[in-house]
Parts: C-alpha cells; sequence; structure tokens
C-alpha cells in the first residue's frame, strides 16, 4: 500500500532528519513545520498517514489531530513529542491516535510503529464487509468512512476500533480471544493489556447495545474473550 505520509515537526534538524530517512524506506513525506501548513497539506494532497509533534509555535497538535480525526478519519495519527506524561498519552490515544513516541527516539523503532499501524490500516481497508453498511443493534457502521451512526448522531471510529468491531463481526456467532484481538488490532510494541481492550469494548457498547450496563449484542465470555451475537439486530 502506498503511503503519503504527513510530517508534522517545528525542529529542523528532527524534521529533516526523518524526512530523508522516510523517504529512504520508500514513503512520499509531506514536511510541515506548522498546523497552518499542515492542514493546507491536509487539503490538497491525499494523506493517510501522520506524524504529529504536540507543542508547535502556533498552536497543539492534539487540536490538530482532533480536526484530523473528524475531517479526515481514514488517516492513522502518531504524536510526537518531548512530554511524555501519562496524562498526555491517554489524551493522544483518545483522540483516536495509533499511538505516542517520546522524544529522542530510535528511528528503527519509529519505522516499526508506523509500518504495524500501515498493516492494521490495509487490514481494514482490504477486508472491510462487501456491503456498503451494517447495521449491529442501534448501531449503523461504515468501515469504510470510519463513522457510526447511532441514536441520531454521527461518530468517528478510530483505526484500533474499526478494526476491533470488524474482527468482532466478521467472526460473529463465534468467541474472539484476547489474544486474537491484541494479535490483530494492536502490535506487539505496543504492550497493550487484557483491560485495554476492556475499555475499547465498553465505547462500542455506548453505541451499539440498547442498554450499554446489559450487553447483549457484544457478550463477554469470561476468561477468553468477546464475541457479536450472530443475529445482529
Amino acid at each position: 500500500m502506498s503511503i503519503n505520509l504527513l510530517l508534522l515537526e517545528d525542529e529542523v534538524n528532527v524534521g529533516s532528519t526523518v524526512k530523508d530517512r522516510l523517504q529512504m524506506e520508500g514513503y512520499q513525506v509531506f514536511w510541515a513545520q506548522s498546523i497552518s501548513e499542515a492542514k493546507t497539506i491536509l487539503q490538497n494532497n491525499a494523506i493517510s498517514f501522520a506524524l504529529l509533534d504536540v507543542q508547535l509555535p502556533d498552536g497543539s497538535g492534539f487540536d490538530l489531530g482532533r480536526l484530523i480525526r473528524q475531517k479526515h478519519p481514514e488517516v492513522a495519527m502518531v504524536f510526537l513529542t518531548a512530554a511524555g506524561t501519562t496524562e498526555d498519552r491517554i489524551h493522544g490515544l483518545e483522540l483516536g491516535a495509533e499511538d505516542y513516541i517520546v522524544k529522542p527516539f530510535n528511528f528503527k523503532e519509529l519505522l516499526l510503529r508506523i509500518q504495524n499501524a500501515s498493516k492494521r490500516l490495509q487490514f481494514i481497508q482490504n477486508s472491510a464487509p462487501q456491503v456498503g453498511e451494517i447495521k449491529i443493534g442501534r448501531a449503523t457502521v461504515h468501515f469504510k468512512q470510519y463513522e457510526i451512526i447511532s441514536g441520531g448522531q454521527k461518530y468517528n471510529l478510530s483505526h484500533k476500533e474499526c478494526a476491533l468491531l470488524k474482527l468482532l463481526y466478521e467472526k460473529r456467532g463465534e468467541v474472539v480471544s484476547r489474544d486474537e484481538i491484541l494479535n490483530v488490532v494492536w502490535s506487539e510494541d505496543e504492550y497493550p493489556t487484557p483491560r485495554t481492550i476492556d475499555n475499547f469494548v465498553l465505547k462500542l457498547r455506548k453505541w451499539i447495545e440498547p442498554d450499554p450496563n446489559e450487553p447483549t449484542l457484544i457478550r463477554s465470555v469470561r476468561g477468553v474473550g468477546y464475541l457479536i451475537e450472530r443475529e445482529l439486530t
């Protein structure tokens, strides 16, 4: 899959080095040194992946990430920052980012994380259900648009949310183990935990279940994993 990558980084040495090395790996890199420049790139180019510094002269990379999630949900995001607090990492992931990397970072690690996120993106795009939409409970899901409509409201799905829901849907009627979910939706270097999966399922239930407190569609199988019932409506 061809990757057009937006790099938002105002530090010239870091930006030029990362751009050159990613281009050597075959990526088409669009380097922006400000949020306003990054917005112009997004408007004029088909971007698949975004590496976003958080602290920029004209604002926060988190704000751009929020805009990308709203207007370009197909774009995978990774945040780059010198601030490695737990709160910042959680905030980035809540915005739908694939990952959060603290500076200084090893380029091989960065490349691996981009490759892993790209594989998940390809998994969603290439194997989404052939139908234009599916209905699960009170929600309608559009996989290719990364969106879910529930209660008359439209919500954007992150890549991980989309991949998890798609995996459960494809195997509806079967129990999907936590190990399989972690292997498909996350990568080994992200160090996810079973609790991470539980949090994602809780979010999906809010949109899908008639009563999220008494789930009947996305069921937990104690000690094993989750399953979506075959009868979805």
